[in-house]
């Protein structure tokens, strides 16, 4: 991880500190310095204290939940809307899930002792940061129900839809591998299903590259778990 020389701006890309005003925000700026996050670089491990919070100003991260014996499947997403290390909010060191970068890209990233100090010195920093945490709480219930409930293929396009969201790109590069590790299921069902949907021209797969075709499209193919996720976040912060 290399923290980069480039000055941090008053008014973060980060969405999540973009809602604080603007002097709470300085405060936290300058306790924070921007890292690059590099593709599958493991960023956090169940059990094991974190002393940092990530928040994504490009790159985003997959959240998995290990099981032992299994690989793990994802149960949350984080990018520029959010924050890695929640747990830090409650007072929580200790990591609870494995994190993974997915999509390389400059994130702020805040020691624990800072976050939890500046948080004690501004009520909307708290508040902004404990209605996250009950996103990614929804979120995670969310994801947890859909892979018991749903069929592969709506959930596969559920997660190429969080995946644009994150990426803020109609393209980006993702392995049939690392979809099956995401998803929980044997490769050959991934590629099945992202067969059928680029057969009904929502998206385009070519040598470990996705492109969404069809934005409409595919939230029609996708299970309700999307809306119900995008919802959650509504009603968070409204």
């Amino acid at each position: 991880m290399t923290s980069l020389a480039a000055p941090l701006q008053p008014t973060p890309q980060n969405r999540l500190l973009a809602r604080l005003g603007p002097s709470d925000c300085r405060r936290l700026l300058a306790c924070c310095e921007t890292v690059q996050l590099r593709a599958a670089e493991v960023l956090c491990e169940p059990g094991v204290p974190m002393s940092h919070a990530y928040f994504p100003i490009q790159g985003f991260i997959s959240m998995v939940a290990m099981v032992e014996g299994r690989r793990g499947v994802e149960v949350g997403m984080v990018g520029s809307e959010g924050m890695l290390g929640a747990q830090v909010v409650l007072g929580v060191t200790t990591a609870p899930l494995h994190a993974l970068v997915q999509g390389a890209g400059e994130s702020l990233l805040v020691d624990s002792r800072s976050l939890r100090r500046e948080m004690a010195r501004s009520p909307a920093l708290a508040d902004v940061l404990h209605r996250y945490v009950y996103v990614q709480m929804a979120q995670t219930a969310i994801s947890a129900g859909c892979l018991h409930f749903h069929l592969l293929g709506p959930r596969l396009a559920r997660w190429l839809l969080m995946t644009q969201d994150c990426a803020h790109a109609d393209s980006f590069p993702v392995t049939q591998d690392f979809l099956a590790y995401m998803l929980g299921v044997r490769r050959a069902g991934v590629s099945a299903a992202a067969g059928a949907l680029q057969r009904r021209g929502l998206i385009h797969y070519r040598r470990g590259n996705f492109t969404v075709l069809d934005r409409r499209g595919l939230q029609a193919m996708a299970c309700s778990c999307y809306a119900a996720g995008e919802r959650c976040q509504v009603d968070a912060f409204a």
